[in-house]
């Protein structure tokens, strides 16, 4: 079971558990989810500079981003442990820290395909299909980096803006989630293409307090042929036009 999903299947593991009796054996789902580790960054902490420099690079992935795998780990060990005492109390409150960490995890294992150096592509306009669909839906590229930007800079405290597929609906859109919320939690039918950080540890070191700052110059550096690949494969059997 991969981990971007592991948050829908917790609720229903949780739900089921709550009629077992105590030493039941645990669901074979459980047993199943594999712990997170963290993925290795597809190009140097310096390679995205002057868009984020080296120092964010080091300290989002190998701090921020270490911290959510490890403290996700922590929490599934224990969700494992209270599942098979039936502990339910102890499962109701794991269920925020398997949220909250697995969602980072998720977010952040996105993130960093979201971008690439200028040299391999970032910054690069999408190329068709993607385009025209972005075109339909916003105006123009600049018409949904407009809107990104402006969604972005408008979240209160933590979270995320994401530009997403809504398989459902055949549209494109934009949408914020707050800290860590993962898309998968609002929906299977919604697919991620383009997520970018707006927590403080992923500008402040070099941005300090200018987040829209931060938000005009990752544009630079965003993997447009990630996305579209991604849109492709999930767009074959639609006409989102």
């Amino acid at each position: 079971m991969t981990t971007t999903i592991i948050i829908i299947t917790f609720l229903a593991i949780f739900a089921t558990s709550l009629h077992n009796a105590r030493g039941a054996t645990m669901e074979p789902c459980l047993e199943s989810m594999k712990t997170a580790s963290l993925p290795d960054l597809p190009y140097a902490y310096d390679a995205l500079e002057p868009a984020i420099s080296e120092e964010i690079m080091r300290l989002h992935h190998q701090k921020h981003h270490q911290t959510y795998v490890t403290q996700y780990n922590k929490a599934l060990n224990s969700l494992r442990s209270a599942m098979a005492d039936g502990d339910h109390s102890s499962v109701v409150k794991l269920q925020s820290l398997i949220k909250f960490n697995g969602g980072g995890h998720v977010n952040h294992a996105i993130f960093w395909k979201n971008l690439a150096p200028v040299h391999e592509g970032g910054g690069k306009p999408p190329h068709d299909p993607l385009s025209s669909a972005i075109d339909a839906h916003f105006g123009s590229l600049e018409g949904l980096i407009q809107k990104m930007n402006a969604e972005g800079a408008a979240v209160q405290g933590s979270g995320w803006v994401w530009f997403g597929l809504d398989r459902e609906l055949k549209r494109l859109f934009v949408e914020t989630t707050a800290n860590q919320d993962p898309f998968v939690t609002k929906g299977s039918h919604l697919v991620p293409l383009i997520g970018i950080d707006v927590w403080e540890h992923a500008y402040y070191p070099q941005y300090k307090n200018a987040r829209s700052e931060y938000l005009k110059n990752i544009w630079t550096v965003i993997n447009w042929k990630y996305a579209s690949d991604v849109f492709e494969k999930h767009t074959r059997d639609l006409d989102i036009n």
